[in-house]
């Protein structure tokens, strides 16, 4: 079996039709293209060794990446995430190809940060030559989506916008800068979700996973951003049912969130070419957003979808059937 063509399919994306002029650059797993990159890098830079450790916090399809590329490669592969974070069947998941998983205690939902890190250091302190990919503010995340931008290119042509959720800043910032290359004049949408401070809002607890963030990375460069928009996780949930009914697209929800914007932005700009970056499968949900029990359960559901979003000009969390955005300008967080 060639592992290496194996997982290359999983890291190149589909382009999907989904309007005259809106585009889905759908992944398998998007997180494999980036952790592939890092691990190439540190390999050739003599960072990691045959057989040897690798640390990491993640909670969701990056630590998925790390974990399928060490079992391929043959390296120890050591995830920190928080109670909050992971679930036991995706903490399975990781452990049955080979990875150790240390969970922190996180009573207040937000994720432990601080606890997580503190708990990384601790493995670099029993083991230094253990290497951390850093995905935060690692440049070789943002890098790896030059490929992501050549797709897009090579598929489509030129493209005016690209929405993309952001969580570590890697793949809508990594992509955006390749592409402004031979598109100057490419709109960037940013798509972020309630209580993650990404673009201004205080840390609290987000029921929308993988995206958002307790911390902002280096590796997110606000002044490649021209909007944000933040999306709750009802309109999210209900945005990816509705593109498996309608479209047979069996995506997670952060791309549910990125077809929602991306798809009102198309109808707002039909003359403009609208690609929404969907970073992997449903399978991972189907406990979640694809089981009609677990949704009756929450605060809220069923919602409506909004047509459109709401506009803001203060930066402000509302609650999770809300859709707001900002006109970001490209301005750095506290300009």
């Amino acid at each position: 079996m060639n592992l290496t063509s194996f997982l290359h399919g999983y890291e190149t994306p589909q382009i999907i039709e989904l309007s005259p002029n809106f585009y889905a650059a759908q992944f398998r797993l998007m997180k494999l293209l980036p952790a592939h990159y890092i691990l190439d890098r540190a390999e050739e830079n003599k960072l990691i060794k045959a057989g040897g450790d690798i640390v990491e916090t993640s909670s969701g399809t990056f630590a998925l990446a790390l974990a399928m590329l060490s079992a391929v490669r043959g390296y120890h592969l050591t995830i920190v995430s928080s109670t909050s974070l992971m679930d036991r069947g995706f903490k399975t998941r990781l452990e049955q190809l080979g990875t150790a998983v240390r969970l922190v205690e996180d009573p207040g939902g937000t994720g432990n940060q601080e606890g997580r890190l503190s708990e990384l250091h601790r493995v670099l302190e029993d083991k230094p030559d253990t290497f951390w990919p850093k995905q935060y503010d690692n440049p070789d995340n943002p890098a790896a989506y030059s490929r992501l931008a050549e797709v897009i290119v090579d598929r489509l042509g030129q493209v005016d916008c690209l929405v993309g959720c952001v969580g570590s800043g890697g793949s809508l910032c990594g992509a955006t800068r390749y592409l402004r290359r031979v598109y100057p004049q490419l709109r960037a949408i940013a798509v972020d979700t309630n209580n993650s401070v990404l673009f201004g809002q205080k840390a609290g607890p987000r029921l929308l996973r993988g995206l958002g963030n307790s911390i902002v990375p280096e590796n997110l460069d606000h002044c490649l951003v021209d909007d944000v928009h933040w999306v709750g996780a009802l309109q999210a949930f209900a945005e990816t049912r509705r593109l498996y009914r309608k479209c047979a697209l069996y995506v997670g929800p952060t791309s549910g969130a990125a077809a929602l914007v991306g798809s009102w932005y198309a109808k707002k700009t039909p003359n403009k070419k609208i690609v929404a970056i969907m970073a992997d499968e449903g399978y991972r949900y189907q406990p979640t957003v694809y089981a009609d029990k677990w949704l009756k359960n929450l605060p809220g559901w069923p919602t409506v979808i909004k047509l459109e979003p709401t506009q803001i000009t203060e930066v402000k969390s509302e609650g999770e059937e809300a859709w707001t955005y900002m006109n970001w300008a490209r301005r750095k967080m506290h300009s």
